[in-house]
């Protein structure tokens, strides 16, 4: 089963907004960050795997003038379709990251949690570049080693040799072993780390989405300082950093 196929059935499960507006919003400001609510204005904007639509609801909130928003996953697609409804300035489609039609079309490309599930990011970075307008500006957030090392070495190889193979409705059931742990210790105790804290304000619920999001894709990779520059190669003006919640890279350049 393909990746896109594994996360279809993820935003179909866990296709809702609403219940969690202001944490998606803190959330997202964290991914885009230092980047401010104004900078959407006007723009057209590029979400790429846009999952369940969370980011574009963002984009469109602060004053996009066009998101396009598109998933490979036709259940994805029907969930972003759902949640960005109220929208008049947004297209939602089904289309491939490899294999994308616009030139030169967009203000602002954002992926978002996307980049480190490829097995070719080359490829996809390419098609997005060639999406992206002269002078314009692409960011990705993707997954860090910085701070998670113990984390990504105990838990690489258990998803690759084993999660990402398990038939979905298992795999969503066993990680409640997990997610049941993880929610009583945020509950009980206050942790220190900036994204734990984060993690405090979901309810179990989505809680529970997190734990099974980390560990039902066959690739997940996590990259240093200057693994995650390099993604932008061919890009002017690269930056990599961490924002505040310290978790992932935000990296940013200009075509």
């Amino acid at each position: 089963m393909a990746s896109s196929d594994r996360f279809g059935f993820e935003w179909h499960r866990y296709s809702q907004i609403s219940p969690y507006q202001e944490q998606y919003k803190n959330q997202f400001l964290n991914w885009i960050w230092p980047l401010k609510p104004d900078f959407f204005i006007g723009k057209k904007v590029l979400d790429a795997a846009c999952g369940m639509g969370r980011n574009s609801f963002w984009c469109l909130r602060f004053g996009a003038a066009k998101v396009v928003a598109f998933d490979k996953d036709r259940r994805s697609v029907a969930a972003a379709g759902k949640n960005l409804k109220e929208f008049s300035q947004v297209e939602v489609l089904e289309a491939d990251i490899y294999d994308l039609s616009w030139q030169n079309e967009f203000d602002f490309i954002l992926a978002i949690g996307v980049i480190h599930h490829l097995k070719n990011a080359a490829g996809a970075v390419a098609q997005l570049k060639k999406a992206l307008k002269p002078g314009g500006e692409i960011l990705f957030w993707v997954y860090s080693r910085q701070g998670f090392e113990n984390y990504v070495r105990i838990l690489t190889p258990v998803r690759q040799h084993l999660t990402s193979k398990m038939p979905l409705p298992l795999l969503h059931s066993l990680c409640y072993f997990l997610s049941v742990p993880l929610w009583l210790y945020l509950k009980i105790f206050n942790p220190s780390r900036p994204y734990f804290r984060q993690l405090r304000a979901f309810n179990f619920f989505h809680l529970h989405s997190i734990i099974f999001d980390q560990l039902l894709p066959e690739v997940a990779n996590y990259y240093s300082f200057e693994e995650a520059k390099k993604l932008l190669d061919g890009f002017a003006q690269v930056s990599a950093v961490q924002p505040p919640n310290k978790n992932g890279w935000v990296v940013r350049g200009i075509k």
